[in-house]
């Protein structure tokens, strides 16, 4: 039996050859903002547009998908002008009418990272040391965990007997971050922060929790420490309710009286007014939280928004 770190084996099993997600579609297994309506797609469309017109509209105008899957984000964005450069990062490859990458470009626009960290693998420790496991899930305490690891526990997750050491997802968000030359760099996930940190390491597949098995036959992830990657670069911290709320999003119901005068249009806004509420439900999607991190120029994000996008 080989025994591994749970970060080594989450690897192999999510990105080596023949792994979960180079073999398997992510919208297959467990449910996005971006799979639940079309209006997430219109909330990230208007947020680049501000983006743009922060940046004074240059040409080209970058938008890059970072952990885009099969390109379900970039897809999905109405009305994109012939100037702005959609380019989707992941390791799998996808069939679109945009670039894709496997590296994350420098950018001059909006990078977006939608549901990227949680699938960052990361190492558990208890008490201290290493756990070791097996490709069956088996588990084993290993070596004395690294200096850097512990000191990112005794801060982030103290008086804890087993962590999940985030440390990975602080780096790979401050790597993102750093692409962008000027901009708005955008990650968004589950997670929690000190006050309520639990461990969470678990599997996905066929829409369906199960036992975490780092064998390739399903997703593996853990909730994402949000508040050690904010501090990794300065980002603000929010709720994704809070900002689809400035972006426009609403699951204020249609009036009644539309009904009868316009049925057709009555029961597409209220269709709209429930994919909203998904969006917004503080228990469900509207709990995650945005790492936003404005890059030369102001937050975007705060403020009143104007409606000139181009």
């Amino acid at each position: 039996m080989t025994w591994r770190t749970w970060q080594a084996a989450a690897a192999e099993a999510l990105y080596g050859p023949g792994g979960f997600f180079l073999r398997e579609r992510p919208a297959d297994h467990f449910r996005t903002s971006v799979a639940a309506t079309p209006l997430f797609g219109t909330a990230v469309r208007r947020l680049a547009g501000l983006v743009d017109e922060a940046l004074g509209y240059p040409d080209p105008f970058d938008v890059v998908d970072v952990g885009a899957g099969r390109g379900e984000l970039l897809s999905a964005l109405p009305d994109v002008p012939g100037r702005w450069r959609l380019t989707g990062v992941d390791l799998a490859t996808a069939d679109v009418p945009y670039a894709w990458r496997s590296e994350i470009p420098e950018v001059e626009g909006l990078l977006f990272a939608n549901e990227w960290l949680d699938d960052v693998p990361v190492d558990v420790l208890v008490d201290g040391r290493l756990i070791e496991v097996a490709a069956d899930g088996s588990e084993r305490p290993g070596a004395v965990a690294p200096a850097e690891d512990l000191a990112w526990a005794r801060r982030w997750w103290p008086d804890a007997d087993r962590v999940e050491v985030g440390r990975p997802r602080d780096l790979a968000w401050a790597a993102a971050a750093g692409r962008v030359r000027r901009g708005l760099a955008v990650a968004v996930d589950y997670g929690h922060t000190v006050a309520d940190r639990r461990a969470t390491l678990t599997g996905y597949r066929d829409g369906r929790q199960v036992p975490p098995v780092p064998d390739g036959s399903c997703d593996l992830t853990a909730h994402v420490a949000l508040d050690a990657c904010a501090a990794a670069t300065g980002a603000r911290l929010m709720r994704q309710r809070e900002a689809l709320h400035m972006l426009g999003i609403s699951a204020r119901r249609p009036p009644g009286q539309l009904a009868e005068t316009d049925p057709l249009g009555y029961l597409a806004l209220l269709q709209q007014a429930g994919q909203a509420g998904e969006l917004l439900d503080p228990d469900r999607l509207g709990g995650f939280g945005w790492l936003v991190q404005p890059v030369g120029i102001p937050d975007p994000l705060t403020g009143p928004l104007t409606d000139s996008v181009r």
